[in-house]
Parts: C-alpha cells; sequence; structure tokens
C-alpha cells in the first residue's frame, strides 16, 4: 500500500513538472505541511478562480494513509486590504480520495487565506476543509495545513 501511495506522489509530481513550461505564472508547485502533509499544485483559470491539487500523506490516527484532492477554488481579493501584495480569502468544492486498509472517498469544502507577494511568483497560504466520506461510510473529518508555492 505504501509503495502504490509514493509511486503516485512520484507521477504526479512527473506530470505536473511536465506541464509547467505551457503555463505562464498561472501554475504553482509547492508543500503544504499539517494534516495532511505533501505536495500541491494551483492552476488559475481565471482572476478570481482556479484548480487545487495535492497528493499528500496523513500520519492521523493509527493508519498512515495517502490523500489525493482536487478543489475549484474560488477567491475573493476584496476582504482583507495590504499595502503590499494580496490577501485573498478563498473558498471551494472539491473531493478527496484517501487510501488506506479501506479506501474512502469524499466531499471537501475548502476555506483558506493565501497571501501573494508582490513581484516575486510565490504565495504563502492557511487553509482549513471540512470533509465528509461518502464511501464506504458517511464520517466528517477536519482537515487543515500551511503552505507556500512557486508559480512558474
Amino acid at each position: 500500500m505504501k509503495k502504490i501511495a509514493i509511486l503516485s506522489m512520484v507521477l504526479l509530481v512527473l506530470l505536473l513538472v511536465v506541464s509547467v513550461e505551457a503555463q505562464e505564472k498561472k501554475f504553482g508547485l509547492g508543500i503544504i505541511l499539517g494534516e495532511p502533509t505533501g505536495l500541491v499544485a494551483k492552476y488559475w483559470t481565471s482572476r478570481t478562480t482556479a484548480f487545487d491539487i495535492a497528493g499528500s500523506w496523513s500520519f492521523a490516527g493509527a493508519n498512515d494513509s495517502f490523500h489525493l484532492h482536487a478543489d475549484y477554488l474560488f477567491h475573493s481579493f476584496n476582504v482583507f486590504k495590504v499595502e503590499k501584495g494580496r490577501l485573498p480569502l478563498y473558498y471551494g468544492i472539491g473531493a478527496r480520495l484517501s487510501l488506506q486498509d479501506q479506501t474512502r472517498f469524499g466531499i471537501r469544502v475548502p476555506v483558506g487565506l493565501s497571501y501573494m507577494f508582490d513581484r516575486t511568483p510565490v504565495d504563502i497560504f492557511v487553509e482549513f476543509s471540512p470533509v465528509m466520506d461518502v464511501i464506504p461510510a458517511t464520517e466528517v473529518k477536519f482537515l487543515g495545513f500551511i503552505g507556500f508555492r512557486y508559480y512558474f
């Protein structure tokens, strides 16, 4: 199981790196730390919307598990004013697959803050996400992490 999770993460990174060349600072790749911890990618589809995907490892509970999630995010740039950079509040809807002794599939509702630096293709963020697993049984969990991304 752990070999499959590690192989999946490596394949995800390779696919993302290959697609970087065609992007014009719309694509960011980074790291998330928390519950779960792993690699994250973001692709902006407009000035206020983006896709966010991650491959990560959860160390909580008795069973370690590999997570994949994909979200569609909406960004509100008018909630918080900062002197330099931008600080959007973001929220969205997505799905999560957790590979453990019993595979789980759930719906995510991420909410977070992302600080985007002026003149530097980097952002740092914090995210909280309730997840409702629907397969194999209904169960609600709360996940959260901090992270950063570099935009290519």
